[in-house]
């Protein structure tokens, strides 16, 4: 068996929890079990963060839909390069071109 130095191990350990830390997560504010997300939409939820050894509040939202825009923000919207320059494709009749309908007559 490969027995893992120590050190490695802790070091990976360490990596994974700071990883970990700040994550978000919203729980609902609902007697009972907590259940999937969409039940209740809602009720007020809690957002928690991660700090690494235990969940600690950091405000709360009135319903589901302010917890997905807090936990999940949009992206930005990346702009797309302006299409470059290529020439049009010419009159003719190439392999990969369909030919028109005047041409097939004159055939």
């Amino acid at each position: 068996m490969h027995e893992e130095p120590l050190d490695e191990w802790a070091r990976r350990r360490e990596e994974r929890r700071a990883a970990s830390k700040g994550k978000l997560r919203a729980v609902p504010l609902t007697e009972g079990p907590h259940r999937g997300a969409h039940v209740a939409p809602d009720a007020p939820r809690v957002i928690q963060e991660w700090t690494g050894t235990e969940w600690e509040t950091v405000g709360i939202v009135d319903n589901l839909a302010a917890a997905k825009a807090l936990l999940h923000p949009p992206q930005p919207v990346e702009e797309k390069p302006a299409e470059w320059d290529r020439p049009a494709l010419g009159k003719g009749r190439g392999r990969h071109r369909k030919p028109s309908p005047a041409e097939e007559r004159n055939q």
